[in-house]
């Protein structure tokens, strides 16, 4: 398909530069089959149903942007993918000035050798010393917000350390947060618990990857960029349990969407799953694992966007987003949800 079928004219003013507070304050679009519904997400109980299972993403997102020098030259980096204990993929800004074997000093007392440059442009990163990297990161790095938001705001403060984790981080490696859960709190889940509704957790550490454009101008020329994501057994058998009862699976955000998906067999069973996904949707996806999808809006002639139309039908996705402009819906990773249950 033709990227451009995805594109449509976003105000720069819609685009959310904090979170709503309390986190469940944000508002949330829901449409319900052929029902479009201006709903907040407080209202999620009483949109599912008793027996629904909400899946959420536990990967915990690291300070994973870098600024350094290699000699006089400016090096900026974001890491990518996890290679290794000590390696790592990064897209570079100014990465013209960088060869491999250079060494790169990210300042206190953390410095990484530049390795290969691969087809997507990134590098391999080899951070130096034996103490682990995640220990580095903390002190050399800061929260990586989406350019969206950095731009405009001038790059991430300290309220972005907690604003940009969901209640459910644990499993450290994410560049990006699985930002649909940034809605959700104890208050929140405890009525979804009296409700009736259950929630399970998996892991994908989600790349810088889904920051990049579409620069392909059709759909079957883009290739996405891999990430590393594990669904154990036991949450495995419970997302089977679920359906296998009448409940739905609902994904919560994106994240746990594709790698449900990529761990479920033709017959629509999740599988135990560890490994890297690349799963690319698109309109004319036939969807196995999930039932439902709770999200929050994404850009123009992103995969994203191409996803949530493979869910609910592009031209339905087109008026849903014309409306949520015109009712000032807040979009992007700090702004508002939007609900998808299909028919």
């Amino acid at each position: 398909m033709h990227v451009d079928l995805f594109d449509f004219e976003l105000p720069t003013e819609r685009i959310a530069l904090r979170p709503a507070a309390p986190r469940d304050a944000a508002r949330m679009l829901v449409l319900d089959g052929d029902a479009t519904l201006d709903r907040g997400v407080r209202d999620l109980p009483a949109c599912l149903r008793p027996g629904d299972l909400l899946v959420f993403n536990d990967t915990r997102v690291i300070p994973a942007q870098l600024e350094g020098r290699r000699g006089d030259a400016g090096i900026g980096a974001t890491l990518h993918k996890r290679e290794g204990p000590r390696r790592w993929r990064a897209f570079v800004r100014n990465g013209r000035r960088l060869r491999d074997g250079d060494t790169i000093d990210f300042g206190a007392g953390v410095t990484a050798i530049a390795g290969d440059r691969g087809e997507d442009g990134s590098f391999a990163l080899d951070f130096a010393g034996d103490e682990p990297v995640e220990l580095l990161l903390e002190r050399a790095g800061r929260m990586p917000l989406p350019p969206y938001i950095a731009a405009r705001r001038g790059g991430a403060d300290v309220r972005d350390a907690e604003d940009y984790q969901t209640l459910f981080a644990r499993e450290a490696g994410a560049v990006a947060a699985p930002t649909a859960a940034l809605h959700f709190t104890p208050a929140l889940m405890a009525a979804l618990d009296t409700a009736g509704i259950g929630h399970a957790t998996l892991t994908l550490h989600v790349g810088a990857g889904t920051f990049l454009p579409v620069k392909a101008e059709n759909t079957d020329d883009h290739r996405m960029h891999a990430e590393w994501g594990r669904i154990d057994a036991a949450t495995a058998d419970r997302l089977n349990a679920t359906r296998a009862a009448g409940g739905r699976v609902i994904a919560v955000g994106t994240t746990s969407l594709r790698l449900i998906e990529s761990a479920c067999d033709d017959a629509g069973r999740v599988q135990p799953f560890e490994g890297d996904t690349a799963i690319f949707i698109t309109p004319g996806y036939r969807f196995r694992g999930i039932d439902g999808l709770m999200t929050n809006f994404h850009l123009p002639k992103s995969t994203l966007f191409m996803l949530v139309s493979a869910l609910m039908g592009r031209e339905r996705m087109q008026a849903a987003y014309a409306h949520a402009i015109a009712e000032e819906y807040r979009f992007y990773s700090y702004g508002d949800a939007s609900l998808l249950l299909p028919a």
